[in-house]
This record gives C-alpha cells, sequence and structure tokens, in this order.
C-alpha cells in the first residue's frame, strides 16, 4: 500500500502559445546562473575583478553543453542511431540527456579558452567556480524529475518517486528517486568545498579537484541505483568505471599539487589587487590621496610649531616671565 511517494509531474513542457517552456532546459539556466552568481562571488574574494567569471562562462558553458550532450550520445548512441531510431533526436538536448564527464571536459576547454585571452590561470578560476558547479549540478538533476528519467530500483519507502510514463519502455510504479539523491549529494559537495577551501586555503585547482574526487563518490553510488539501460563492462556500469577512474585522477591532482605547488595563487587576475577587485590603479590613486593628506597634515603642525617659537621669543624679548 502507497501511504507516500514524490508525484512525477504531469507533463515536462508548457506551451506559451508556440513557444515550448521545458521543465529540464530551466533546470540547466536556472544551474547557470547560481554557478556564475556563487562563482564571481568566490572570485571577487581571492582579489579578481567582478564580471570576469560571467565573461569566461560565455566560453565554458556551451562548450560544456556540446560536451555533456556528446558524451550521452556517444555511451549511448543505440538510442538514436539504432534500427528505427532517428538520428535528428540526438541534437534535441530540451528532452534530456547530458553526460557530467563530457560536459566538465569539453567545459574546461572552453574556460581555459576564455581564461587564456584574458591572462588568467585556469586552475585558479576552477577553484572560483567549483562549489557553483556542484550546486548547478543539483538544481540541473531536477529536470530528471520533470522527464520522469533516471530512476532507481523499485521501491516502497515513504521518499519513492511515482513514475507514471509508459513511453520508451518505462514501467509505471514507485523507485528510488536517484535524480534527488545526487541532487542532495552535489549540495553537500558544495558545501564540503567551500569549508575545505576556507580551513585550508586551497589553491592551484586543488578545491576543483576536491568538487571532482567527492562528487565522484556519490555518483558511484547513484549510478549503482540506476535501472536504465546502460552499458556494462566487467559487471560494472559505464558511468561506474569512468567515476572510479576520474576519482583516482583527482585525488592524485591533489596530493601531487600539494607537493609541488603549496599555498594559493597570490594573483589571480592580472592589475587587479588580492582586496577584492580594485585595480592597480585604483589602488594608486588611494595612495595619492593619502600622500598628499599626509602632507597636509605635516605642513599644518610645521605651521604649528613655528607659531609656538615665534610666540616664545616674542615673549623672552618683553621679559615678561610666566608662572
Amino acid at each position: 500500500m502507497e501511504l507516500a511517494y514524490i508525484p512525477s509531474p504531469s507533463r515536462g513542457v508548457i506551451h506559451l502559445g508556440p513557444i515550448p517552456l521545458r521543465g529540464y532546459a530551466f533546470c540547466i539556466i536556472i544551474g547557470v546562473f547560481v554557478a556564475v552568481w556563487l562563482g564571481n562571488k568566490r572570485w571577487i574574494a581571492r582579489g579578481g575583478r567582478s564580471g570576469t567569471v560571467a565573461d569566461i562562462a560565455v566560453w565554458a558553458v556551451p562548450f560544456g553543453l556540446v560536451g555533456g550532450r556528446l558524451y550521452h550520445v556517444i555511451t549511448d548512441y543505440e538510442l538514436y542511431f539504432s534500427e528505427g531510431r532517428d538520428w535528428v533526436d540526438a541534437l534535441k538536448i530540451w528532452e534530456g540527456g547530458l553526460g557530467i564527464w563530457g560536459a566538465i571536459a569539453l567545459g574546461a576547454l572552453g574556460a581555459w579558452i576564455g581564461c587564456r585571452r584574458r591572462g588568467i590561470p585556469l586552475p585558479a578560476y576552477a577553484d572560483a567556480v567549483a562549489p557553483g558547479i556542484a550546486l548547478a549540478q543539483a538544481i540541473g538533476r531536477w529536470g530528471n524529475w520533470f522527464n520522469q528519467e533516471l530512476y532507481g530500483r523499485e521501491t516502497d519507502v515513504p521518499w519513492a518517486l511515482k513514475i507514471t510514463s509508459s513511453t520508451d519502455g518505462r514501467v509505471p510504479g514507485t523507485y528510488h528517486p536517484t535524480f534527488l539523491y545526487e541532487s542532495l549529494w552535489c549540495i553537500g559537495v558544495a558545501v564540503l568545498v567551500i569549508w575545505a577551501d576556507r580551513r585550508f586555503k586551497l589553491g592551484h585547482g586543488r578545491a576543483f579537484a576536491l568538487y571532482v574526487a567527492s562528487y565522484c563518490v556519490g555518483r558511484f553510488w547513484v549510478e549503482y541505483m540506476r535501472v536504465d539501460d546502460a552499458h556494462h563492462i566487467l559487471g560494472l556500469r559505464l558511468n561506474n568505471w569512468t567515476a572510479l577512474i576520474v576519482f583516482l585522477l583527482a585525488v592524485a591532482y591533489i596530493v601531487i599539487s600539494a607537493k609541488k605547488r603549496p599555498g594559493r595563487e597570490a594573483v589571480v587576475e592580472p592589475g587587479a589587487s588580492a582586496s577584492g577587485g580594485e585595480t592597480e590603479g585604483d589602488a594608486d590613486a588611494d595612495s595619492a590621496t593619502e600622500s598628499k593628506d599626509e602632507d597636509a597634515k605635516g605642513k599644518a603642525e610645521e605651521d604649528v610649531e613655528d607659531d609656538v617659537k615665534d610666540e616664545v621669543k616674542d615673549e623672552a624679548g618683553s621679559g615678561t616671565k610666566k608662572t
């Protein structure tokens, strides 16, 4: 008997006249805005200029979307290129299907291009945006809820997800809401990275590597629960192997980087100071103002001393004695 469950939306798209408004796309867009907003705050705190994160995101986000789609299409090619399928559906990104591994890989390439154009070290930028990316994933996972996809095994727990659609081989019933599990895990990853970055002053890409490693731990567990079709290697789903390999690479990077380049970057953006995005020109102007104030103060003190000396001379010359 079903006492409680998470209902699925009756539909994942609302039509505003001829324009379709898709829940999956909204989740992705909101996630990007949150990532840029938090990344900008962290970048300014590290000494960068406001707006730099958004400027580089103009390169990173499109590359990330293309990379995520490519990874999905390549690893699930039978959904688009097998008999009876239409390959044009591979271009319909709004219908769902983004692989985080491809999104991170190609998104990093786009970020590298943006950073190179501005003379910014990519590891420093990656450290700033890492928690925001985790939160973007947490929000983006709700797109799977709108599409009634990527759920886990059947269950009758009170937080089970009720699937009502029967398209593409779905069987209506209650299942583990793996989209929710991963969303909550990603929020925890963001909190972990923010805490560790403040506590240990992570630099040179180590905050980003911590995000990758900690995400892979949760993804391995969530992936193991899913029941959708996937390629298996030695009994494990392809994404489980990917999570395991990427986790080991991220941990190795943290260890090696900490030995070779300890500490944190002193300067993350040319022309910006470490006091929150102030430019060198602004700093010079402030220094010049302070110098003028000090000169004026010194001149005033000298005038007072001269007045006192003149008064003493006058009194001595008149023979007046003060008691």
